[in-house]
């Protein structure tokens, strides 16, 4: 890769990790976009799943005291592995619009319902029953297109988790599917010497801005909190229409 093209993947990954470490969402919804622009969808992909696995371990880690509250993140995580498996063959050999579609769709409307009809909540009975269906589909959109943040989020928004269980939660499935999905992509030759440069470039503002987005996330109220989850889950939902349409 250019020089230009591994500074904006070190700016699109601090980006990223601001909102990743905040809000416990956005790491690949911020950085694929931005990278995909100069290098492609693929690349991006490829590029942002090792930065977003270390994300996604510091943000875990830090969050830990709060597992005890968490729901379902068993079942979720293994049954998303199994789907990153099948999405990173997906990724490589198939059109990912309709995905995207579909996936862009079914954030915007939990969005919309949220947002003009009440709070949407699964009650833990629900959550048992549909979790390994929920776990399968977050996965899956992980390994096609690099983004499951919008299906997993909304749902562990709809149990109304206490703040650090709910980014503790995100942060353990992503990270298990983000190693299947980075282990599957290793067997199949996806991660060239420039890829490799790239998401090393990429880990730096990682860390560095790590420390930013909890401060952040400590300033939010839980209504402000709340407010900033679903305005990142519409951000996300509009920018998988905008890939769809343009990609």
């Amino acid at each position: 890769m250019s020089t230009t093209e591994l500074i904006v993947v070190g700016v699109a990954s601090a980006l990223a990790m601001l909102a990743k470490s905040a809000t416990g969402l956005g790491y690949p919804l911020v950085a694929i976009p931005i990278v995909a622009a100069l290098v492609g969808v693929e690349t991006a992909v490829v590029v942002v799943t090792l930065p977003n696995a270390v994300a996604n371990l510091l943000v875990g880690w830090r969050t830990r005291h709060a597992r005890s509250e968490s729901r379902d993140v068993f079942v979720l995580s293994a049954t998303s592995a199994v789907g990153a498996v099948l999405g990173a063959f997906i990724l490589v050999s198939a059109p990912e619009r309709p995905l995207l579609v579909v996936l862009a769709a079914t954030v915007l409307l939990f969005v919309i319902r949220s947002l003009w009809f009440g709070e949407v909540t699964v009650s833990p009975s629900v959550g048992r029953r549909a979790s390994p269906l929920v776990g399968a589909a977050t996965g899956l959109m992980q390994g096609a297109v690099g983004v499951s943040g919008p299906i997993i989020g909304s749902w562990l928004y709809a149990y109304r988790l206490p703040r650090d269980a709910y980014i503790f939660s995100l942060s353990v499935l992503f990270l298990l599917a983000g190693a299947a999905q980075i282990t599957t992509l290793a067997s199949i030759g996806a991660y060239s010497t420039d890829r490799l440069v790239a998401a090393a470039v990429g880990l730096g503002p990682v860390l560095a801005v790590l420390p930013v987005g909890e401060y952040l996330r400590s300033r939010l109220s839980g209504p402000q909190f709340d407010r900033a989850v679903l305005a990142l889950l519409a951000a996300s939902g509009v920018t998988l229409v905008v890939r769809a349409l343009t990609g």
